[in-house]
């Protein structure tokens, strides 16, 4: 009896439980996402010191700057991407139950929170444009001339949705300091708005962009200014695209859900897979 029981437990313990598929997909799904997260977070620390050796260590501390600095959003995005990708990858690599706990709770919580901020934005858009308006737009504009990645990405909108400002439209570049429209700014670009903001900002000849087309533009008439710049703020130009590809928009946050709810599950199972493995060399 002793022998037949013993044979049992060894035939038992040869028994595996874990599912190769889910465990290398989860592996290889994380190392993806595990790479991408350590290029941002290099590319996010480049960016930073290199405003650190040019602005000085005071600017670069300076909370309001911070707060709208791209290669801060970059750091902090990249930082969670790799480290919970990592959790994820190396729990599944090498079968580590409280890893793969760690990273499915981390799935769970972002999943719960752009549920939760999706709702609100659904439910209470204007509230939600509003607070935009109040708190990015004055920051956003102040800083253009002191940010050259804020610059960039900003012209990038403006460019990319044909519009000028945040919330006013060209009005609102009279709130940085050297586009401010008054007579007492002594600045070549006093009344201007940048180039990307001009229609045509490419010159017909040569193809180069010409920096001056929105030069003294926000003391024309609304209909000449319309002639050179666009006029419409950035904020209406993006809530105009996402209510006219709602669907498109629905669908792919569908794609995005059920995606993470897959991984959530692939994790879960994993852990249960972890723990019946376990189980039978207990015994």
């Amino acid at each position: 009896m002793n022998g037949h029981s013993g044979r049992t437990r060894r035939r038992l313990r040869n028994i595996n439980h874990i599912n190769v598929c889910v465990k290398y997909t989860i592996f290889f799904f994380n190392f993806l996402f595990w790479l991408i997260g350590g290029i941002l977070v290099g590319v996010a620390l480049y960016a930073f010191f290199d405003k650190w050796r040019g602005n000085g260590y005071s600017r670069v501390l300076d909370f309001e700057r911070m707060a709208v600095d791209v290669s801060i959003f970059m750091l902090i995005i990249g930082f969670v991407m790799f480290t919970v990708s990592f959790a994820g990858c190396i729990g599944a690599l090498r079968e580590n139950s409280c890893l793969l706990k760690f990273y499915s709770a981390c799935l769970l919580i972002f999943f719960l929170a752009e549920l939760t901020l999706a709702t609100i934005g659904f439910v209470f858009p204007q509230t939600v444009t509003s607070i935009f308006e109040k708190k990015l737009t004055s920051k956003l504009i102040k800083s253009y001339r002191d940010d050259a990645d804020l610059q960039n990405l900003i012209d990038l909108v403006q460019i990319a949705f044909q519009c000028c400002g945040l919330s006013n439209g060209p009005s609102d570049w009279s709130e940085n300091e050297y586009f401010n429209c008054t007579k007492t700014n002594p600045s070549s670009e006093a009344c201007a708005v940048p180039f990307s903001c001009c229609k045509y900002s490419n010159d017909k000849d040569t193809g180069l962009i010409n920096v001056m087309c929105g030069y003294e533009t926000q003391d024309l008439p609304d209909a000449e200014a319309a002639k050179r710049i666009w006029t419409s703020g950035c904020i209406s130009s993006v809530e105009y695209l996402l209510y006219g590809n709602l669907y498109i928009i629905a669908g792919v946050a569908t794609g995005v859900a059920f995606a993470q709810l897959f991984v959530i599950f692939l994790s879960r199972t994993l852990e249960g897979q972890i723990q019946r493995q376990k189980s039978l060399w207990m015994h």
